[in-house]
């Protein structure tokens, strides 16, 4: 039986420790949301709403969408919902979500950049005997004709712009273009492609096959890293105030 793991569990282990032990060894859940983490997966909704109807054939009104949109945030929407900054309320950031999908309608409108497939289940087997596998969705790929490339896409709500630096590093949608290689071929041309929608700007970066082979690797000695752990100390960052598991963490006790 392999190992399943993901972008985000190996990513909470190296921002805390003891935060990867609640979640995936203790299975402590978290019983609310963070209004940034509501107003993220809103967004997305919508999006992959959108180009569902595209898919379709059916190009949605801007009304439309952001009639979704409302409807989703109502649906979805709970008081018991964390607002860690105090200055914002509930509305400002239903606004902010309504501001994203305007400028991103507006720029991308109609939509015919050839997409494929939404919210694309990936497996990638790590290691020969096939014991640790990584688990993911891809939010949606697309096929631009005029390159022969394939863009894997995916939506960024958070304020923060990375540096060049770290979107040349950046792990999850590198992984991603493993699978995409695996399934169109090893020589298919991937982009990685970012909509930091708080900035309407698109971000794009690539990966050699030789780039991609180390990373596999990197990501296997992480995991067997993770395994032989048997200290799980917290670490204190900035990143704190929106953690799930501050009520319960001995550093905030």
């Amino acid at each position: 039986m392999p190992k399943y793991y993901s972008h985000s569990k190996i990513s909470a282990f190296e921002q805390c420790p003891l935060k990867f032990k609640y979640r995936y060894l203790d299975k402590i859940y978290p019983e609310f949301n963070t209004i940034e983490a509501h107003l993220g997966s809103v967004v997305h909704r919508a999006l992959q709403w959108l180009y569902t109807e595209v898919q379709n054939n059916k190009i949605p009104t801007i009304d439309e969408v952001i009639n979704y949109y409302t409807k989703k945030w109502t649906e979805n929407y709970s008081e018991g919902i964390v607002i860690v900054k105090q200055d914002l309320t509930v509305e400002d950031y239903f606004s902010k979500g309504v501001g994203f999908l305007l400028e991103y309608y507006s720029k991308h409108h109609p939509f015919d950049d050839n997409t494929l497939q939404l919210e694309k289940r990936i497996i990638i087997q790590l290691d020969e005997k096939g014991e640790y596998v990584i688990l993911g969705y891809i939010d949606r790929i697309s096929h631009n004709k005029e390159k022969n490339e394939y863009e894997i896409h995916d939506y960024k709500t958070a304020n923060n712009m990375p540096t060049k630096e770290q979107v040349e590093n950046d792990r999850q949608l590198a992984l991603y273009s493993i699978a995409l290689k695996e399934l169109f071929g090893e020589e298919a041309k991937v982009c990685l492609t970012w909509h930091y929608l708080a900035h309407n700007q698109k971000v794009c970066s690539r990966r050699t096959n030789e780039q991609l082979e180390q990373l596999k690797k990197e990501i296997l000695e992480k995991i067997k890293q993770i395994e032989q752990t048997k200290n799980f100390p917290p670490y204190l960052s900035k990143l704190c105030d929106w953690c799930d598991y501050k009520n319960i963490c001995p550093a905030w006790n």
